[in-house]
């Protein structure tokens, strides 16, 4: 590793032309910072303060361009789970549907109950109804009807 770092230090200290190192972009970003340090030796002021400008510009684009693959990765997880809920938004108002046809359905069935009950109670039940038994009709609309198929049937009630 040593020798690696001896042969980057020999590539800085070259000179082309107007004493600036010559370091590929790739080199200059997978320097650590006290190699950096070394390669800077002998250096004017002012070409250090460009070199580690280039360094941090560099660097800052390969910041730049991390953010973006993962801003992108991230908004087609988000759009892949917005589909996902969509269909689930889809299933649950078809099985909604399904449950208000269901409701209605219960709640017409307990209409016909409640009044197969007062016809009962009313005694209008002609000559086979007068024979059977009398049913306790407060106890019959009890089982059927349910909190929750009262608040159905005043919904669907006509205002």
């Amino acid at each position: 590793m040593s020798s690696e770092r001896s042969s980057k230090a020999l590539k800085v200290k070259q000179e082309c032309g107007e004493n600036v190192p010559v370091l590929s972009d790739n080199e200059l970003m997978s320097l650590t910072v006290r190699e950096l340090n070394l390669h800077l030796r002998g250096m004017s002021r002012d070409e250090i303060q460009k070199l580690k400008q280039r360094r941090r510009t560099l660097k800052n684009r390969g910041y730049a361009a991390s953010c973006r693959v993962k801003r992108v990765s991230q908004r087609e997880a988000l759009e892949l789970q917005k589909t996902e809920l969509q269909r689930e938004v889809e299933r649950l108002g078809v099985e909604n549907a399904g449950m208000r046809k269901e409701l209605e359905g219960l709640g017409a069935r307990l209409a016909a109950l409640q009044r197969f009950a007062r016809g009962l109670e009313s005694g209008g039940g002609g000559n086979i109804l007068a024979t059977a038994p009398r049913l306790n009709t407060a106890s019959v609309i009890t089982i059927v009807k349910s909190p929750a198929q009262r608040g159905a049937q005043r919904d669907q009630e006509p205002s």
